[in-house]
């Protein structure tokens, strides 16, 4: 991981347009930029909204390993990494990967496997909202808090 990377859990608007400049230099050829965002439907049910958690210490341990390990399996020059927690709306950024390297071919695998990477490892959870309830989505359940009761 470099001193130039980015990345960071925010509760606020991702604006990947500026996320995209700070990755950009003047040895780079090619930025490639992951805006993952908030669609109006889920296994065909209307999403009214999503809220993300994270277990926010390892999450961000995580994306740091994530992008120390991209620095290592390409020739990249930049990343920037942030993921949105709380309630996020129909068509806001949930997740926001830009990857500058001198060459796009890098820039592309970097960014793929970043995304692809975070989405298996990180502890980030997120919960779909529809008119007649919510689920996590994909099964996964943020941790159970300390001295809490499970259900069984």
């Amino acid at each position: 991981m470099s001193e130039e990377d980015k990345i960071a859990l925010v509760r606020e608007v991702i604006d990947g347009e500026a996320l995209a400049r700070l990755v950009r230099a003047g040895l780079d050829g090619a930025t490639v930029a992951f805006d993952g965002y908030v669609r109006n439907q889920s296994h065909g049910r209307a999403t009214d909204y999503l809220e993300y958690e994270a277990y926010e210490p390892m999450a961000i341990a995580k994306m740091k390993e994530i992008v120390a390990q991209i620095h290592e399996k390409f020739r990249i020059h930049r990343v920037a990494m942030v993921h949105r927690l709380g309630r996020l709306e129909i068509g806001e950024t949930s997740v926001f990967i830009a990857v500058s390297a001198p060459h796009r071919g890098a820039a592309f695998d970097a960014c793929r496997h970043a995304i692809d990477t975070l989405k298996k490892t990180v502890p980030i959870w997120k919960k779909e909202y529809f008119a007649d309830g919510a689920v996590w989505a994909e099964g996964e359940l943020p941790p159970i808090p300390p001295n809490a009761k499970s259900a069984s």
